[in-house]
């Protein structure tokens, strides 16, 4: 498992043919790899959410209760694992018409792998901010994208041409099915279990708290 990740970091097209083999001997064998790398989004969004905190105003720090940041971590666990079945099915339903033959676990097995760089990206949550987040997001896409016109026509042994046309009809479902999956998870942890936040002020001590600056200066009559 770990053999096939340091390899589709540095050689995916050796990786896709290793992980193919290993597919064939047992089908399940990127359960591990998939129940093991989806929560290291949902643990470090807890720790960031939780215990870091994020900050849209200056002076300002807003916080997630723990109950709170424990529900959006599952809920995002929950919604990677439910994502890369539907990008699964996809694949294998799109498959007859590259005359490629994989089983469902195969399929999986491949969306999973793929889905590395944003696993790895889910690091980015131990420090909630919004433009490292997009930065991180951005060059995840970019990754995955590479490892899907690399690997799937290694993985499904199929031409270049065909495995070009395949990746990118794949990309263009991925972009919606996390879209739609994340947007309906968020909404549901926003609206049905109303998170609590803590927000904490930093006051500036040379300045005074902003009730004293407020008050008018007594002057003698």
């Amino acid at each position: 498992m770990y053999a096939n990740l340091y390899t589709l970091l540095t050689r995916p097209d050796r990786a896709w043919t290793a992980i193919r083999q290993d597919e064939e001997r047992n089908s399940a064998n990127y359960l591990p790899y998939l129940l093991l790398f989806s929560l290291l989004p949902a643990v470090c969004l807890f720790i960031g959410t939780h215990w870091v905190g994020w900050s849209l105003v200056d002076q300002e720090r807003i916080r997630l209760e723990a109950i709170s940041a424990l529900q959006l971590s599952a809920l995002i666990y929950v919604a990677t694992l439910i994502g890369v079945g539907i990008m699964g099915y996809f694949l294998r339903y799109m498959s007859r018409t590259f005359k490629a033959r994989p089983t469902f676990n195969q399929c999986i097995g491949f969306i999973a792998y793929a889905c590395t760089p944003f696993f790895l990206a889910g690091i980015a949550g131990l420090y909630p901010t919004r433009w490292l987040a997009i930065l991180v997001l951005l060059a995840a896409c970019a990754h995955t994208s590479y490892l899907f016109y690399v690997g799937l026509p290694r993985f499904m042994r199929i031409d270049n041409q065909q495995g070009f046309l395949y990746a990118s009809s794949m990309i263009g479902v991925g972009l919606l099915v996390v879209v739609t999956i994340l947007v309906s998870a968020i909404l549901f942890w926003t609206l049905t279990l109303e998170p609590d936040y803590q927000r904490t002020v930093q006051q500036d001590q040379s300045r005074g708290t902003q009730q004293e600056r407020m008050q008018a200066p007594a002057t003698d009559e």
